[in-house]
Protein backbone atom coordinates (compact mmCIF):
# COMPACT_ATOMS: atom_id res chain seq x y z
CA UNK A 1 0.00 0.00 0.00
CA UNK A 2 1.35 3.20 -0.87
CA UNK A 3 1.58 5.74 2.27
CA UNK A 4 -1.43 8.49 2.23
CA UNK A 5 -3.33 7.51 -0.40
CA UNK A 6 -6.56 5.95 -1.23
CA UNK A 7 -6.99 2.10 -1.76
CA UNK A 8 -8.60 0.54 -4.04
CA UNK A 9 -11.49 -1.76 -3.08
CA UNK A 10 -9.91 -5.54 -3.94
CA UNK A 11 -12.99 -6.60 -5.53
CA UNK A 12 -16.12 -5.58 -7.54
CA UNK A 13 -17.92 -8.49 -7.87
CA UNK A 14 -19.16 -10.92 -5.56
CA UNK A 15 -20.15 -14.29 -6.76
CA UNK A 16 -23.45 -15.85 -4.28
CA UNK A 17 -23.88 -19.50 -4.52
CA UNK A 18 -26.91 -20.71 -5.80
CA UNK A 19 -28.13 -23.75 -3.97
CA UNK A 20 -28.60 -27.00 -5.67
CA UNK A 21 -28.01 -25.64 -9.12
CA UNK A 22 -23.95 -25.35 -9.09
CA UNK A 23 -24.05 -22.07 -10.19
CA UNK A 24 -23.63 -18.25 -9.07
CA UNK A 25 -25.20 -15.49 -8.76
CA UNK A 26 -22.54 -12.25 -10.02
CA UNK A 27 -23.14 -9.05 -7.27
CA UNK A 28 -21.85 -6.29 -9.12
CA UNK A 29 -20.87 -3.57 -7.17
CA UNK A 30 -21.59 -1.24 -10.23
CA UNK A 31 -24.86 -2.28 -9.85
CA UNK A 32 -25.72 -2.08 -6.37
CA UNK A 33 -24.39 1.91 -6.71
CA UNK A 34 -26.38 2.99 -9.58
CA UNK A 35 -29.25 0.91 -7.20
CA UNK A 36 -28.70 2.67 -4.50
CA UNK A 37 -28.27 5.80 -6.02
CA UNK A 38 -31.52 5.19 -7.62
CA UNK A 39 -33.61 5.11 -4.51
CA UNK A 40 -31.52 7.50 -2.30
CA UNK A 41 -33.16 10.14 -5.53
CA UNK A 42 -36.91 8.83 -5.25
CA UNK A 43 -36.63 9.66 -1.75
CA UNK A 44 -35.56 12.93 -2.44
CA UNK A 45 -37.64 14.15 -4.95
CA UNK A 46 -40.92 12.02 -3.31
CA UNK A 47 -40.18 14.60 -0.34
CA UNK A 48 -39.68 17.55 -2.89
CA UNK A 49 -42.50 16.73 -5.06
CA UNK A 50 -45.14 16.55 -2.38
CA UNK A 51 -44.08 19.59 -0.88
CA UNK A 52 -44.69 21.32 -3.95
CA UNK A 53 -48.06 19.73 -3.76
CA UNK A 54 -47.63 17.08 -6.13
CA UNK A 55 -49.36 13.34 -6.04
CA UNK A 56 -47.28 10.83 -5.21
CA UNK A 57 -48.75 8.17 -8.02
CA UNK A 58 -47.38 10.47 -10.47
CA UNK A 59 -43.97 10.69 -9.56
CA UNK A 60 -43.65 7.11 -8.70
CA UNK A 61 -45.15 6.49 -12.67
CA UNK A 62 -42.76 9.36 -13.64
CA UNK A 63 -39.66 7.54 -11.90
CA UNK A 64 -40.65 3.90 -12.82
CA UNK A 65 -41.10 5.00 -16.49
CA UNK A 66 -37.68 7.07 -16.28
CA UNK A 67 -35.54 4.48 -14.87
CA UNK A 68 -35.35 1.61 -16.76
CA UNK A 69 -35.44 4.18 -20.45
CA UNK A 70 -32.43 6.30 -18.86
CA UNK A 71 -30.53 2.97 -18.40
CA UNK A 72 -31.14 2.27 -21.80
CA UNK A 73 -30.30 5.87 -22.74
CA UNK A 74 -27.19 5.92 -20.94
CA UNK A 75 -26.12 2.88 -23.11
CA UNK A 76 -26.97 4.33 -26.20
CA UNK A 77 -24.56 7.26 -25.88
CA UNK A 78 -21.78 4.94 -24.20
CA UNK A 79 -22.35 2.37 -27.30
CA UNK A 80 -22.61 5.95 -29.83
CA UNK A 81 -19.33 8.15 -28.76
CA UNK A 82 -17.32 4.94 -27.92
CA UNK A 83 -18.64 2.67 -31.10
CA UNK A 84 -14.76 1.46 -32.05
CA UNK A 85 -15.39 -0.41 -28.66
CA UNK A 86 -18.15 -3.18 -30.70
CA UNK A 87 -17.95 -2.09 -34.38
CA UNK A 88 -14.87 -2.65 -36.57
CA UNK A 89 -12.32 -5.37 -37.62
CA UNK A 90 -12.02 -8.01 -34.40
CA UNK A 91 -15.10 -6.43 -32.84
CA UNK A 92 -18.08 -7.96 -31.30
CA UNK A 93 -21.08 -6.26 -31.51
CA UNK A 94 -23.26 -8.46 -29.22
CA UNK A 95 -21.15 -6.90 -26.56
CA UNK A 96 -22.45 -3.49 -26.52
CA UNK A 97 -25.74 -5.04 -24.91
CA UNK A 98 -23.20 -6.50 -22.10
CA UNK A 99 -24.49 -3.26 -19.94
CA UNK A 100 -23.14 -5.47 -16.54
CA UNK A 101 -19.25 -5.09 -18.08
CA UNK A 102 -20.26 -1.24 -17.33
CA UNK A 103 -20.37 1.30 -19.84
CA UNK A 104 -23.26 4.33 -19.32
CA UNK A 105 -23.36 7.65 -20.37
CA UNK A 106 -25.15 10.15 -17.82
CA UNK A 107 -26.12 12.17 -21.00
CA UNK A 108 -27.95 9.53 -22.11
CA UNK A 109 -29.54 8.56 -19.11
CA UNK A 110 -30.56 12.43 -18.50
CA UNK A 111 -31.81 13.28 -22.00
CA UNK A 112 -33.58 9.83 -22.09
CA UNK A 113 -34.93 9.73 -18.83
CA UNK A 114 -36.32 13.06 -19.48
CA UNK A 115 -38.50 12.25 -22.20
CA UNK A 116 -39.77 9.42 -20.38
CA UNK A 117 -40.88 11.82 -17.51
CA UNK A 118 -42.23 14.37 -20.09
CA UNK A 119 -44.67 11.45 -22.06
CA UNK A 120 -45.58 10.86 -18.04
CA UNK A 121 -46.34 14.16 -16.99
CA UNK A 122 -48.44 14.81 -19.99
CA UNK A 123 -50.13 11.99 -20.23
CA UNK A 124 -51.26 13.00 -16.16
CA UNK A 125 -51.81 16.52 -16.73
CA UNK A 126 -48.35 16.90 -14.75
CA UNK A 127 -45.86 20.11 -15.02
CA UNK A 128 -43.24 18.55 -16.60
CA UNK A 129 -40.76 21.31 -15.42
CA UNK A 130 -41.95 20.98 -11.51
CA UNK A 131 -41.33 17.28 -11.83
CA UNK A 132 -38.05 18.43 -12.95
CA UNK A 133 -37.10 21.03 -10.58
CA UNK A 134 -38.54 18.30 -7.93
CA UNK A 135 -35.97 15.59 -9.23
CA UNK A 136 -32.62 17.51 -9.96
CA UNK A 137 -31.17 17.27 -6.47
CA UNK A 138 -31.73 13.93 -6.47
CA UNK A 139 -30.25 12.80 -9.80
CA UNK A 140 -27.52 14.84 -8.54
CA UNK A 141 -26.72 13.07 -5.44
CA UNK A 142 -27.69 9.53 -7.51
CA UNK A 143 -24.84 10.44 -9.75
CA UNK A 144 -22.41 10.51 -7.16
CA UNK A 145 -23.28 7.27 -5.55
CA UNK A 146 -22.98 5.68 -8.62
CA UNK A 147 -19.46 7.13 -9.32
CA UNK A 148 -18.50 4.76 -6.30
CA UNK A 149 -19.18 2.31 -9.01
CA UNK A 150 -16.02 3.42 -10.76
CA UNK A 151 -13.81 3.35 -7.20
CA UNK A 152 -15.31 -0.61 -7.24
CA UNK A 153 -14.06 -1.26 -10.76
CA UNK A 154 -11.07 0.86 -10.56
CA UNK A 155 -11.94 2.63 -13.58
CA UNK A 156 -12.63 6.06 -15.07
CA UNK A 157 -9.39 7.84 -13.27
CA UNK A 158 -7.33 10.31 -13.82
CA UNK A 159 -3.75 11.60 -14.81
CA UNK A 160 -1.19 9.82 -12.52
CA UNK A 161 -0.37 11.95 -9.34
CA UNK A 162 1.45 12.00 -5.68
CA UNK A 163 -0.96 13.53 -4.48
CA UNK A 164 -1.90 12.30 -0.79
CA UNK A 165 -5.31 11.64 -2.04
CA UNK A 166 -3.85 9.82 -5.21
CA UNK A 167 -5.94 6.45 -5.92
CA UNK A 168 -3.80 3.26 -5.94
CA UNK A 169 -4.95 0.96 -9.13
CA UNK A 170 -3.46 -2.50 -9.27
CA UNK A 171 -0.95 -3.00 -12.48
CA UNK A 172 -4.30 -5.10 -14.03
CA UNK A 173 -6.40 -2.05 -14.51
CA UNK A 174 -3.67 0.58 -15.33
CA UNK A 175 -3.80 1.47 -19.09
CA UNK A 176 -1.01 1.13 -21.64
CA UNK A 177 1.87 3.41 -21.04
CA UNK A 178 1.04 4.11 -17.35
CA UNK A 179 2.22 0.57 -15.92
CA UNK A 180 4.75 2.05 -13.98
CA UNK A 181 2.82 4.21 -12.03
CA UNK A 182 0.67 3.59 -8.93
CA UNK A 183 -1.81 5.87 -7.86
CA UNK A 184 -3.70 8.47 -10.24
CA UNK A 185 -6.20 10.93 -9.68
CA UNK A 186 -9.29 10.11 -8.15
CA UNK A 187 -12.13 11.16 -10.54
CA UNK A 188 -14.86 9.34 -9.37
CA UNK A 189 -13.93 11.18 -5.86
CA UNK A 190 -13.92 14.58 -7.15
CA UNK A 191 -17.72 14.34 -9.21
CA UNK A 192 -18.75 13.14 -5.63
CA UNK A 193 -18.09 15.53 -3.81
CA UNK A 194 -19.17 17.70 -6.34
CA UNK A 195 -22.24 16.41 -7.25
CA UNK A 196 -23.38 16.73 -3.82
CA UNK A 197 -21.89 20.19 -3.17
CA UNK A 198 -24.59 20.53 -6.32
CA UNK A 199 -27.59 19.04 -5.09
CA UNK A 200 -26.69 21.07 -1.70
CA UNK A 201 -26.37 24.30 -3.55
CA UNK A 202 -29.70 23.61 -5.12
CA UNK A 203 -31.77 23.08 -2.48
CA UNK A 204 -30.90 26.17 -0.54
CA UNK A 205 -31.01 28.15 -3.66
CA UNK A 206 -34.73 26.70 -4.55
CA UNK A 207 -36.12 27.00 -0.94
CA UNK A 208 -34.61 30.93 -0.92
CA UNK A 209 -35.64 32.20 -4.08
CA UNK A 210 -38.20 29.48 -4.47
CA UNK A 211 -37.40 28.97 -7.88
CA UNK A 212 -39.73 27.16 -10.10
CA UNK A 213 -40.70 26.48 -14.05
CA UNK A 214 -37.71 24.28 -14.50
CA UNK A 215 -35.14 27.20 -13.05
CA UNK A 216 -33.81 24.11 -10.51
CA UNK A 217 -33.01 21.62 -13.11
CA UNK A 218 -31.11 24.29 -15.50
CA UNK A 219 -29.06 24.97 -12.14
CA UNK A 220 -28.69 21.37 -11.85
CA UNK A 221 -27.48 21.21 -15.62
CA UNK A 222 -24.98 24.49 -15.57
CA UNK A 223 -23.47 23.25 -11.95
CA UNK A 224 -22.89 19.81 -13.29
CA UNK A 225 -21.37 20.54 -16.30
CA UNK A 226 -19.46 23.20 -15.16
CA UNK A 227 -17.68 20.67 -12.88
CA UNK A 228 -18.11 17.41 -15.24
CA UNK A 229 -15.81 19.69 -17.79
CA UNK A 230 -12.69 19.88 -15.38
CA UNK A 231 -13.48 16.25 -14.29
CA UNK A 232 -13.30 14.82 -18.14
CA UNK A 233 -10.07 16.62 -18.91
CA UNK A 234 -8.34 14.93 -16.14
CA UNK A 235 -8.94 11.37 -17.19
CA UNK A 236 -7.18 8.66 -19.23
CA UNK A 237 -9.42 6.06 -20.28
CA UNK A 238 -9.81 5.49 -23.59
CA UNK A 239 -12.12 8.42 -25.48
CA UNK A 240 -13.11 9.71 -28.90
CA UNK A 241 -11.31 13.34 -29.14
CA UNK A 242 -12.03 15.83 -31.93
CA UNK A 243 -8.40 18.05 -31.80
CA UNK A 244 -6.71 18.06 -28.30
CA UNK A 245 -10.78 17.77 -26.19
CA UNK A 246 -12.51 14.58 -25.56
CA UNK A 247 -15.77 14.37 -27.03
CA UNK A 248 -17.57 14.45 -23.18
CA UNK A 249 -15.52 17.65 -22.68
CA UNK A 250 -17.28 19.60 -26.26
CA UNK A 251 -20.94 17.94 -24.59
CA UNK A 252 -20.20 19.64 -21.51
CA UNK A 253 -19.22 22.75 -22.87
CA UNK A 254 -22.45 23.06 -25.19
CA UNK A 255 -24.86 22.01 -22.08
CA UNK A 256 -23.25 24.29 -19.74
CA UNK A 257 -24.11 27.48 -22.38
CA UNK A 258 -27.39 26.04 -23.66
CA UNK A 259 -28.32 25.48 -19.43
CA UNK A 260 -27.59 29.28 -18.76
CA UNK A 261 -29.46 30.52 -21.60
CA UNK A 262 -32.05 28.68 -20.34
CA UNK A 263 -31.95 29.50 -17.06
CA UNK A 264 -31.91 32.83 -17.78
CA UNK A 265 -34.44 32.95 -19.94
CA UNK A 266 -36.91 31.41 -17.80
CA UNK A 267 -35.97 33.16 -14.64
CA UNK A 268 -36.74 36.46 -16.61
CA UNK A 269 -39.97 35.14 -17.28
CA UNK A 270 -40.87 33.61 -14.15
CA UNK A 271 -40.22 34.49 -10.95
CA UNK A 272 -42.56 32.33 -8.78
CA UNK A 273 -43.81 28.75 -8.87
CA UNK A 274 -46.16 26.80 -10.81
CA UNK A 275 -49.09 24.39 -10.22
CA UNK A 276 -47.15 20.69 -10.34
CA UNK A 277 -50.66 19.53 -11.64
CA UNK A 278 -53.36 20.61 -13.47
CA UNK A 279 -56.96 20.64 -11.93
CA UNK A 280 -60.13 19.52 -13.84
CA UNK A 281 -63.36 21.66 -13.72
CA UNK A 282 -64.59 19.16 -10.98
CA UNK A 283 -61.81 19.48 -8.73
CA UNK A 284 -59.68 16.35 -9.41
CA UNK A 285 -56.29 16.57 -10.24
CA UNK A 286 -55.75 14.95 -13.83
CA UNK A 287 -53.76 12.64 -12.35
CA UNK A 288 -56.93 11.27 -10.84
CA UNK A 289 -58.97 11.32 -13.44
CA UNK A 290 -60.25 8.02 -15.33
CA UNK A 291 -58.24 7.04 -18.73
CA UNK A 292 -60.47 8.06 -21.56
Amino acid sequence: MVPLSIPSPPQGVWELPIPGTGLVLPIRAYALCILTGIVVAWIIASRRWKARGGSQDTLETAILWAVPVGIIGARLYHVITDHQLYFGPGRHPIEALYIWRGGLGIWGAVAAGALAVWLVCRRRGASFAAMADSLAPGVAVAQGIGRLGNWFNQELFGRPTTLPWGLEIDPLHRPAGYEQYATFQPTFLYELIWVLLVALALVLLDRRLQLGHGQVFWLYVVLYTFGRFWVEGLRIDTANHIGTWRINEYVSLVVFIGGIVAFLITRRRHRTREDPETVDPRGARASEAPAA
